[in-house]
């Protein structure tokens, strides 16, 4: 029965990493500079939302003209919890996620500013400043 030295286990864990580091950089490439945000006009599909939800207002609309082009890597669409901007992002077919909830995905503008206040517990949305 021949068993696997040391150096054979540590050379192919080392090869299975490269490859998995390959597949990275190859989705990387094809996914462009968008970074995986859909990066055109407005949101097609969604409608606009207005509804208080645990004692918090929030609001949704796709944006239009002048708004569009500032919201583009928002997916064309703004949100505001109680007034105050959510920052969200499409993430082509995975779904929305939103500054509050980043790793989370949600089928729609709407569930991710309803996980946003869940997440919240009460505190206040402060402005997000991306870093240039």
């Amino acid at each position: 029965m021949s068993r696997f030295t040391r150096r054979q286990v540590i050379g192919a864990a080392a090869g299975a990493a490269a490859g998995t580091a390959l597949i990275g950089v190859a989705t990387a490439t094809a996914v462009g500079s968008s970074g995986g945000h859909t990066t055109h006009g407005p949101a097609k599909g969604l409608d606009s939302f207005d509804e208080v939800f645990q004692g918090r207002r929030i609001q949704g609309l796709p944006a239009e003209g002048h708004a569009a082009k500032s919201h583009a890597a928002h997916g064309g669409y703004q949100v505001l919890i109680d007034g105050r901007e959510l920052h969200i992002m499409k993430h082509d077919k995975y779904g929305w996620s939103s500054a509050v909830n980043h790793y989370s995905r949600f089928k729609t503008p709407l569930d991710a500013a309803r996980g946003a206040v869940e997440s919240l517990k009460g505190a206040q949305l402060v402005p997000f400043m991306p870093t240039v």
